[in-house]
């Protein structure tokens, strides 16, 4: 997931000084602080609709990566795969998610500087032509091959939300909702996969499973291209000044003055290599990504193991254990009320802010978020483990799935909140580098699902994911602790501390 702050905040029109090169260039800016035109001025009609377009997005492109999960017996039996000593069935999702970590950290900067809606227009659009190989390909190498493919369009559209969140809500209090739904919306979309999957596959065939995607996704492409508004800044004031070059004024935006001035592949690069560096320099960046890596790439470890467990207790079909995976769906959906309760704490905190009087302290986006880590994912990974009897009803493990899902939600909006806080200006680079954890987990993760639930056994196989999950969440405990002297060494998380020193002066 990638959130990016717009800039859309402008100055009045202003001309080139006469002695410089670009002498009677005219700037094109806002109209004002109350320009109708900044996003950030949108009525909240416009927003919401913005809002809901992009975490509609989210959730139905995000199905993509799991909905195929259920149909992987037929699928082997079709293109002659065994499972027997390596679940080959996995790799169509492996390559999904490989396809989704390159693209978050090479595409994405692209919104930047072009703007959003084009890119997402594109990129929706050539999503539609890979999910079609899905539906009729002729051999598992292209299968695997076309999921890649779409798999990276799936990150650049799913993250799209993020983007538009940052661009049309100009303050956390106002954004705090509508990140809240997009996380919802990202975790579900992967959860529900399985579910919707379940019904197609068990009443049609698994190429039905391509084919009905390719007809919503189909129908939904004209929604997308006749509501879904540009909403980045810099690319509505570009947009403003070729309007006047056409008209014969001579006339850019700063964004196009400075982009003629740094090359494209200079800009991507610089894009590409600041997560690296936050990756291996900043302990919090670190932990971070593999706390949310890990519980995201739990969620997809579902999708083997719910059928193994299932199967092997109750004697389960892959569809029915398609279902249950509801439970899943139906805890993230509990986990999203929470967030919203951890925002009411983080928002309180500020009257205890010491360090820059006025605002919220960045470790409280983790308070509640701790708590879902020990008593949600871990929680329900032990309730999934030792309720793992045939003698126990089936309600007892998906109680389990339920936790572990409520729990996902709360961990990763607290620490895409806590990131986007402590960083700021370097937010993007931050939840990039997160998002490509995520990715990395979710592709990988899952193929030793197999292997661990049968040498270890459903109890003790859970029980170790547990135990790695309870670790996590006892790390940022001492960011709690020590947040404030992290904040001290850190020279990315200074920056944002003079940034908000500099808005509250300003008010």
């Amino acid at each position: 997931m990638v959130f990016s702050r717009g800039d859309v905040s402008g100055h009045e029109d202003q001309a080139i000084d006469h002695h410089d090169p670009r002498a009677k260039i005219t700037i094109v800016s806002w109209d004002g602080p109350d320009d109708p035109g900044n996003p950030y001025n949108w009525s909240l009609r416009q927003k919401w609709t913005l809002t809901v377009l992009s975490v509609f997005a989210t959730f139905i492109t995000m199905t993509n990566g799991t909905i195929i999960t259920v149909a992987h017996e037929a699928i082997n039996e079709h293109f002659g795969i065994s499972d027997a000593s390596f679940p080959h069935s996995y790799w169509p999702v492996t390559s999904w998610a490989i396809g989704g970590a390159f693209s978050s950290m090479l595409v994405m900067p692209l919104m930047e500087d072009f703007g959003v809606r084009w890119v997402f227009l594109l990129t929706y659009a050539i999503f539609l032509c890979f999910v079609v190989p899905q539906a009729v390909a002729q051999s598992f190498a292209a299968l695997v091959v076309t999921r890649f493919f779409a798999g990276g369009c799936v990150a650049i559209l799913a993250n799209t939300a993020a983007t538009v969140i940052g661009n049309v809500w100009d303050s956390e209090r106002s954004r705090n909702m509508p990140v809240s739904i997009y996380i919802l919306t990202y975790l579900a979309g992967s959860s529900v996969g399985p579910v919707i999957g379940s019904p197609i596959f068990q009443f049609l065939s698994w190429r039905w499973i391509g084919y009905i995607q390719l007809m919503w996704h189909g129908v939904c492409f004209p929604v997308f291209f006749f509501f879904f508004k540009e909403c980045r800044g810099i690319a509505i004031l570009a947009q403003r000044a070729r309007v006047l070059r056409r008209n014969g004024k001579k006339a850019y935006s700063q964004h196009e003055i400075d982009s003629q001035e740094t090359s494209m592949l200079r800009i991507v690069a610089r894009s590409a290599t600041r997560p690296v560096v936050l990756f291996f320099t900043e302990s919090v960046v670190f932990v971070s990504t593999l706390w949310s890596a890990f519980t995201v790439g739990t969620l997809y470890l579902f999708t083997q193991s719910v059928e193994q467990v299932f199967a092997g207790l109750y004697g389960w079909t892959p569809s029915q254990a398609g279902y249950v995976q509801a439970a899943i769906v139906i805890g993230e959906c509990i986990g999203w009320v929470g967030t919203l309760f951890s925002g009411k704490l983080y928002f309180n905190s500020a009257s205890r802010n010491t360090e820059v009087p006025g605002t919220p302290i960045p470790e409280a986006r983790l308070y509640l978020a701790i708590l879902g880590g020990m008593f949600g994912i871990s929680g329900g990974m032990f309730t999934y483990a030792w309720t793992s009897y045939p003698d126990l009803p089936w309600i007892a493990p998906a109680v389990g799935l339920a936790m572990a899902g409520a729990g996902s939600v709360i961990v990763v909006t607290g620490i895409s909140d806590y990131v986007v806080d402590a960083y700021s200006k370097y937010a993007g680079s931050a939840i990039g580098l997160i998002a490509a954890g995520e990715n990395v987990f979710s592709g990988f993760l899952p193929l030793a699902a197999m292997s661990m639930y049968s040498q270890l056994g459903f109890q003790w196989a859970s029980t170790l994911l547990a135990f790695i999950s309870l670790t996590l969440s006892f790390a940022p405990i001492l960011v709690l602790v020590w947040g404030r002297e992290i904040r001290a060494r850190s020279p990315f998380m200074k920056e944002a501390i003079i940034e908000r020193r500099k808005s509250i002066d300003s008010v």
